[in-house]
């Protein structure tokens, strides 16, 4: 099988537990590193599939590589090849297939329950999964569902978590690729924009890191489910 390129936009949000469970199922994979001044592909030649990873930047920002990106989505999508964001990288998918992308009503940072909105589009991404389900959240900005997908999940303070377009994408707001090491990272550089924060939302580091090896390995669960049903569409 070709490898599954992994897009990388911070040198602080890796692949986590989505590399883990591609390493797991014998699923080859290949990182670009945005951050590292990587350049953006220019096609899918050679790739089953695009994940896309979080990152501090809007979509909004006048990036350089931004535009190429928001392309390369559009041509996997027209050719039938799985696409997958977290955070950033489900934004930028809404970008680039017609939605819109700008700054939620509060700051959503830490653990925070997430519920199915839509159980038939979201049944062969989740199963019968029990409602309500644990998700991380970091995120001031969220995205519209753009035109001809589902909204499948939402939150208390985030009313568009994760979108699904023909059965084969999937765009999260929240963040289910979590490892222990990568909450305890985010923590410490997250330090000062945490407490700069009134957010109602925003939880400190000793909430988010309190029982974190068993909240991650319960997130692991759903991303499991998410993550199971999309390597279905690799494109072999």
């Amino acid at each position: 099988m070709d490898p599954v390129l992994i897009v990388r936009h911070a040198p602080t949000e890796g692949p986590g537990y989505f590399a883990t469970f591609l390493d797991r199922h014998g699923i080859p994979w290949k990182l670009v590193r945005i951050d590292a001044g990587d350049a953006v592909p220019d096609s899918l030649n050679g790739v089953s599939g695009l994940c896309l990873m979080g990152g501090p930047m809007s979509v909004n920002d006048e990036l350089p590589w931004i535009p190429p990106m928001l392309a390369l989505i559009r041509q996997a999508v027209a050719a039938g090849v799985p696409v997958i964001g977290h955070c950033l990288g489900g934004q930028l998918m809404a970008k680039a297939l017609g939605g819109a992308v700008g700054r939620n009503p509060v700051k959503e940072i830490g653990w925070g329950d997430v519920r199915v909105t839509d159980a038939e589009a979201a049944r062969p991404w989740l199963g019968d999964a029990p409602d309500p389900l644990p998700a991380f959240h970091w995120h001031g900005e969220t995205f519209s569902i753009p035109p001809g997908a589902t909204r499948i999940l939402e939150s208390a303070w985030c009313p568009n978590q994760a979108y699904v377009l023909d059965d084969r994408h999937i765009g999260m707001q929240c963040h289910v690729e979590m490892t222990p090491e990568l909450i305890a990272s985010w923590c410490d550089n997250g330090a000062d924009e945490i407490a700069a924060s009134d957010s109602p939302a925003v939880q400190q580091p000793a909430a988010m890191l309190a029982d974190v090896a068993a909240r991650t390995a319960r997130l692991h669960v759903l991303a499991d489910k998410i993550y199971s049903r999309w390597i279905q569409g690799l494109r072999q």
